[in-house]
């Protein structure tokens, strides 16, 4: 055993998941937000009921009018009220866009090395846009939670960088110098990745099991693709994650996803380009809802290179 194999089990043994995500660090979420997630377990909840929490909540209640009336949904008139847009869109839409707004509020900005809040964000709503376009031409019913899986696929990231300052700033030189995937470096230095520690945030805030699942699996496209039809939701959000990212110039992991991408949906070249473009569009719009900048170069672009 060489002396780095030596350091890396000593960090894992030093560095348990369940020590780092202790009690003290965890952000709370939002009354709104939690509100929402309760009424959401319930069968009997309707339109008013999910619309009383939003509109006690005059911030909250701004974002969703905006979200529902944006290009995502493609409304041809202006929807103006709560219930309404509930009643149009779903509530499983409205509370999953809701949850999210929420963690964009609470997870904390670790001030890392180059690490950029920003761009972590910019690359969720990328890649939650891409997973529920994708399930819809797979025509999978849960096309919305794919939307919130891939979204709050990397919110463990910040509070990982925040607590394990040292042992990141290796892990992100290791990333630069040898082109991995950083849960595959995470895996080797502390036997879990950032797909787990968001597994666990997710699992103390007791969201709903669904997404523990998507958010759990999201590092792992090649299993769930040989799962097959069942995992296919899974492996949406999986696919999603293999999106460049907005802080880095080169897209790394092309080819995987042109392969994987392939693998999973059978979409010819020409539908996959009219998909991702479709994508970037959507995203250049979102974007400002959630007070987020444009990402400067679009997944097009990246396809674009040599």
């Amino acid at each position: 055993m060489n002396h780095e194999t030596i350091s890396m089990t000593n960090v894992a043994e030093s560095t348990n998941l369940e020590d780092v995500f202790h009690v003290d660090i965890l952000p709370a979420l939002p009354h709104s937000a939690i509100s929402l997630l309760q009424l959401s377990q319930k069968e009997s909840a309707g339109p008013n009921d999910f619309a009383k929490p939003i509109e006690a909540d005059p911030g909250l209640m701004g974002q969703v009018l905006r979200f529902v009336n944006s290009s995502y949904f493609g409304f041809s008139r202006e929807i103006m009220s709560i219930p309404q847009a509930i009643t149009l869109v779903g509530s499983r839409a409205i509370v999953n866009f809701a949850l999210w707004n929420a963690v964009f509020s609470v997870i904390p900005n670790p001030k890392f090395g180059p690490f950029d809040l920003k761009a972590l964000w910019q690359d969720s709503l990328r890649r939650a846009i891409f997973a529920r376009k994708v399930g819809r031409v797979l025509k999978l019913e849960a096309a919305e939670d794919l939307f919130a899986g891939a979204l709050l696929q990397d919110m463990a990231i910040p509070l990982l960088l925040k607590e394990l300052p040292t042992e990141y700033e290796e892990l992100v030189e290791k990333r630069a110098s040898e082109g991995k995937r950083l849960s595959g470096l995470e895996k080797e230095m502390f036997g879990w990745n950032h797909a787990d520690a968001a597994a666990v945030l997710a699992t103390r805030w007791n969201l709903p099991e669904e997404f523990v699942e998507l958010i759990a699996q999201h590092t792992e496209i090649e299993q769930l693709l040989e799962m097959g039809d069942p995992a296919r939701g899974a492996a949406c959000v999986a696919l999603a994650s293999l999106l460049p990212s907005c802080s880095e110039k080169d897209w790394h992991e092309k080819g995987k996803f042109a392969r994987a991408s392939q693998r999973l949906s059978g979409m010819s070249k020409e539908k996959l380009f009219e998909c991702l473009t479709e994508v970037d569009e959507q995203t250049a719009e979102f974007a400002p809802l959630l007070k987020l900048p444009v990402p400067e170069q679009s997944i097009m672009s990246f396809l674009a290179e040599k």
